[in-house]
This record gives C-alpha cells, structure tokens and sequence, in this order.
C-alpha cells in the first residue's frame, strides 16, 4: 500500500508558477491589488493627527515575458510599515514596492476620511465634518511624485436664478474635487480652505436656527455659477507657490434638474508658467 509522502515541502521545493515565462508578448501597465483597508495616521493643523483607516491600491507594471507578479508581497509591504501608515512611510512604500517586485513602475493611492472639526458662523457650536482625501503616489526610474487629492462639499447658489426671480434663488450643494501636486509641505486644510473661501458658503455638520439664517444669507449674497467656483478656485492655487499642478473640478448637483452641472480647470504651472 503506497502512503502520500507527508513531509513539508522547502519554498524552493515549491513551484513559482507567477515568475514563469509568457510568450504572448504583452506588457501590463498595472497589476496589484485593490481596496485593502490598513490604520494610517495622519497630521493635522488643529489636533495634531487623526488616527483612521485608508484604502490602498497598490499597482506595480509587469513586462511581457513575465506571466504574473507576488501578490502577496504587497501584503507585507503595507504590513512593514509600523502599525499605522504615515504620509511619510507611504513615500518610501512606493520606492520599496518597485524594487521588491522588480518593477519600473509603481502606483499607489491611499483614500480616507479626514476630519475638521467646525465651528458655527453665529451660535459658535461645533461639529466634525468629514472630507474625502486622497494621496496618490506614482514612481518612474526610482523618481516619485505625489499628489493629494481632496473633495470639498460645499453650497453653491445660481446668480441667474437670483436675477430673474422675485423671491428666493436655487441652491444646491456642490462636490469641489482639487488634486495639487506640491512641491513644499502643505496642510489638508489649506486646500481645503482656499475652496470653501470661495463658495456661495461653506458646509457645517450642526447648525442652530441663527446659524441657518446665517449660511441662507450668505449663499443668497454670493452666488456662483459652476464656471465661477472653478474659476476663483484656480486663481487661489495660481497663487500658491507650493503647488507646482493642479486639477480642479466641481460638480453641482442641481436642485431644479435631474442632471448635475460640471466644470473643470487644469494646469501644470511647470509646462504652462503664467
């Protein structure tokens, strides 16, 4: 009677079907793996930092002759980096992903919440509004460039609508995207101050009954088309020196259409100086 031999097998006794070779001569701009959540932390202006969780994708390029990549070591790498990831380690992650699995190429984006904690314009209560936050992190030829990505929501009401009607205008709320590349240290909050500085009014998570009429009469005193927000937005980033590029769109999500209202400015002050 033949007995299955039970002994462990070494790693190199087991095959490594993934770093085989491929004959069908196609190269793979992104493989990796999607929509891994890890604690992160994260410096703030107020508070110091904020502790929360990110979602990662982690994608290197894969050459022709290669038929697949080390999943796993995308796993370990996200572990190696201290018990929760820091801006700082997210950098040195996209160095040492490419050389671990032998890349040219590297892309990482880490999203998550980010919270301020905000004060109402008359009544002075305060409250956490949470805003989406994005770090994107590319590296080609061992150089890395990092972008950060925020989604303000803010208020935004119609100057025609102001114009043409006897009573009231329509307002709605608005999704204000800014991805800034930079090229010095920059806080969350600065980006997304210069986006709700220049909205009909800006968002607060509570407000009392002298704090609605507050924000009401103020989105009525400084309308603003979808072209107008990206357009006062740009000029802010046009000024900042330590953004070097930057996107900019708002969505407006209309209150009178089933449709939304879109517009959007980019500029790369290194190719297009003013």
């Amino acid at each position: 009677m033949n007995m299955l031999d039970k002994t462990p097998l070494s790693g190199s006794q087991i095959a490594d079907v993934q770093n085989s070779a491929d004959t069908r001569q196609i190269a793979i701009n992104k493989v990796g793996i999607k929509d891994i959540r890890h604690p992160m932390r994260i410096r703030d202006r107020s508070e110091g930092e904020q502790h929360t969780i990110a979602n990662f994708n982690m994608y290197v390029n894969l050459p022709h002759n290669f038929k697949g990549t080390h999943m796993s070591r995308f796993v370990e790498i996200l572990n190696s980096h201290e018990t929760e990831v820091t801006v700082e380690s997210f950098k040195d992650m996209l160095a040492e992903m490419t050389e671990r699995l032998e890349a040219e190429s590297g892309h990482i984006e880490m999203n998550f919440p980010f919270f301020i904690n905000k004060t109402a314009p008359v009544s002075g209560v305060k409250s956490l509004l949470d805003y989406d936050v994005t770090l994107i992190g590319e590296i080609h030829g061992g150089k890395p460039v990092i972008d950060i990505k925020v989604v303000v929501p803010v208020t935004s009401l119609c100057p025609c609508s102001k114009k043409i009607s006897d009573r009231g205008a329509h307002n709605q709320r608005s999704h204000v995207t800014v991805q800034a590349r930079t090229v010095g240290f920059i806080w969350i909050e600065e980006i997304i101050d210069m986006v709700e500085e220049q909205a009909s009014c800006e968002l607060f998570g509570l407000l009392k009954r002298p704090d609605e009429k507050y924000v009401t009469e103020h989105a009525y005193d400084n309308p603003k088309f979808v072209e107008d927000m990206v357009r006062d937005i740009a000029v802010q980033l046009n000024r900042e020196q330590r953004i070097s590029a930057y996107t900019v769109e708002s969505e407006n999500f209309e209150s009178i259409h089933n449709h939304s209202a879109y517009a959007l400015i980019e500029r790369d002050k290194t190719s297009d100086p003013v």
